[in-house]
């Protein structure tokens, strides 16, 4: 009695089977993308894990077939034979042009509807609140550690005029918050070889960018001289900053955390080094942040941020502290004419 063969359609099917759980579960535990600190990051997340499920099966069923042709239609001890000529397979063409084709279209709607998700279709149509022209910046109070960035970029185009444009380009407000104001303005500018962050109608000029978590965060991109690129790769968020055209993100923090900053465009001989960091705050420390930076920030800066006491009369030196001391005017008046008898 002759062994029954297994029919093909069975070992296909169990092939299938394989190869759909093994390519779920790599799209599902592949472990490539760094933590989500946004909303926007899962949808991108969602993306990228049906393009490794995809991938996976496809993968698997390529070198599967290369693997399976190398060991049964391998050359025989013996046989010199030329091997069945075969001239085309229209079902095989077909399956093999169909399937790819629909992948495709399949992936192509799918991040249409990402990137719309993300307000990639509707980049808010606000104004700069204040250009952060290389004048404007360097003229702020508490500004001097940026001021020497932005002298080299004195003859660069006015960010001002480009506002005036609107921005056309980036991530605006999502879906959900369409026609709604930001809850926070940051105008950013990219320049060789840093970022600075202006508060909008605040004063606050910082290196760093401080965010309260849960907020809708809107960020006005600008460049004083090459194209630079704003990326945060937690944030699942990229875009560029080009000189005279405002772009724009926008993008809402859902886990408190320090995260890197990157150019992730090539800007310059230092571009490896133009790195700051995105700090997202409870609304509390926010708040106690920006109320610090505020007051640093002051016009009188001799008053806010450093008095040489050398300059101060004994009275002027110990004023502040009369209070908590429990000393009024009249016995400070009093104590001074002591002192000087």
């Amino acid at each position: 009695m002759e062994n029954e063969k297994v029919p093909t359609t069975i070992i296909t099917l169990t092939a299938g089977v394989v190869i759909t759980l093994v390519s779920l579960w790599v799209g599902q535990n592949h472990g490539l993308m760094p933590e989500q600190a946004s909303e926007q990051a899962p949808l991108v997340d969602d993306f990228f894990d049906v393009m490794m499920t995809i991938g996976t099966a496809l993968f698997l069923v390529v070198e599967g077939a290369i693997v399976i042709a190398m060991i049964r239609f391998r050359r025989r001890e013996g046989d010199d034979t030329d091997a069945e000529p075969i001239i085309g397979n229209l079902p095989l063409e077909a399956f093999w042009t169909a399937i790819p084709a629909i992948i495709v279209i399949g992936l192509g709607i799918y991040s249409v509807e990402v990137y719309r998700d993300m307000g990639g279709f509707e980049p808010a149509h606000h104004l700069v609140a204040k250009a952060d022209t290389p004048a404007h910046i360097a003229s702020m109070p508490g500004s001097a550690i940026a001021a020497p960035l932005v002298a080299d970029a004195e003859g660069m185009e006015s960010d001002e005029a480009a506002a005036s444009k609107g921005a056309k380009y980036g991530f605006g407000a999502a879906p959900q918050r369409e026609g709604q104001a930001a809850d926070l303005v940051v105008n950013v500018t990219g320049l060789q070889f840093a970022w600075i962050f202006n508060y909008a109608d605040s004063g606050v000029v910082a290196g760093e960018l401080h965010v309260p978590v849960g907020k809708d965060v809107q960020l006005n991109l600008s460049a004083q001289d090459v194209i630079h690129s704003f990326w945060v790769p937690q944030f699942r968020l990229k875009q560029d900053a080009i000189p005279g055209q405002p772009t724009e993100l926008r993008f809402v923090a859902t886990k408190p955390g320090t995260y890197p900053v990157v150019c992730a465009e090539l800007c310059g001989g230092y571009h490896g080094a133009m790195r700051t960091q995105l700090i997202v705050h409870t609304q509390e420390e926010y708040e106690a942040w920006f109320e610090e930076h505020q007051i640093a920030q002051q016009q009188n800066p001799n008053q806010t941020v450093a008095v040489n006491p050398a300059d101060l009369s004994e009275s002027e030196f110990l004023e502040p502290y009369t209070t908590k001391l429990g000393v009024d005017e009249k016995t400070l008046t009093q104590l001074h004419s002591m002192h000087e008898s």
